[in-house]
């Protein structure tokens, strides 16, 4: 039997980092409707960079890597855009903020062209396509689009979110390429350790200037971030240093069938005829993606 490819590891770390990444927004929902987001994130920076220390020990490997300067910007880009996703779980629906922050595999890729010269096959390209249309289903277009169709304003989402959600996306995927850059200098877990302590120092002033103390459920919540928080990024770190930028990202629209579900099962939120298709679809965005091209016969 021959071993797991690369290829495959990588896909299953992905599929795994999405799925930690959903439970890590259920926990945002519930402890940012009081919490300042701010303050989520340095929680996720506390857990997360306890969580990284004791990795880095448990490996041997040296914590400070060796291009500290991209390290420290992979690190500020990627609170910014925790501090926007985070912003943008707490005042929009679960649905809707997942899928906004869901445009990053566009922008990943176009960035990934731009900067890695990593090229945009057609069937990447189909499978952001199919990707697109099942977060949209997912979303239910009406809802995200009522304010500029001139249907009632109160239906409409608030402008404000979703411009900082457009904005967390674009710097995940500013955050995704600079993973894809480090990928030949830096372990893995000196990325990871890095993206905390960055942000560590970054949200810690703003929270000493206006602290919030959590009750104990929110509490629990703030721990549920860092952790799911956590095994998501080291998930995700390993697959984008063994995968091509827009197909790791690609890969990662299951997330939004995880959101679906978890919606599902602890908001009570319906699963109708159009967020079936969507979550198919996004399945089917996922195997394009990986498929390998058959063998030429000798």
């Amino acid at each position: 039997m021959l071993p797991p490819s690369p290829t495959r590891s990588a896909t299953l770390e992905m599929v795994a980092s999405a799925f930690s990444f959903a439970l890590m927004g259920v926990c945002v929902k519930f402890a940012g409707s009081r919490i300042p987001a701010v303050e989520v994130v340095l929680a996720r920076a506390v857990v997360s960079l306890v969580l990284s220390w004791l990795l880095l020990r448990r490996a041997g490997v040296n914590p400070w890597g060796q291009r500290k300067g991209l390290l420290i910007w992979r690190g500020a880009i990627g609170t910014l855009a925790l501090l926007c996703v985070y912003q943008a779980l707490a005042q929009l629906p679960l649905a809707a903020a997942t899928v906004l922050q869901y445009s990053y595999p566009t922008f990943t890729a176009l960035l990934a062209w731009l900067h890695l010269g990593e090229p945009i096959g057609r069937r990447v390209l189909l499978a952001m396509a199919l990707g697109w249309l099942g977060v949209l289903l997912l979303a239910q277009p009406p809802q995200l689009l009522h304010g500029w169709l001139g249907s009632s304003p109160a239906a409409a989402l608030p402008l404000l979110p979703v411009a900082v959600a457009l904005l967390g996306a674009l710097c995940t995927a500013l955050a995704y390429v600079s993973v894809r850059a480090l990928r030949h200098s830096e372990h893995p877990l000196v990325i990871v350790f890095y993206f905390p302590l960055v942000a560590l120092v970054l949200s810690l002033p703003p929270v000493l200037l206006n602290p919030v103390m959590p009750s104990g459920p929110e509490l629990l919540a703030l721990l549920g971030v860092g952790v799911f928080t956590q095994l998501g990024q080291v998930n995700l770190t390993r697959a984008l240093m063994a995968l091509p930028a827009a197909r790791a990202t690609t890969i990662s629209y299951v997330q939004v069938g995880f959101a679906v579900l978890w919606g599902w099962l602890l908001f009570d939120e319906a699963l109708d005829a159009a967020t079936l298709a969507g979550a198919v679809l996004v399945l089917a965005a996922t195997l394009i993606s990986v498929r390998r091209s058959a063998p030429t016969a000798a």
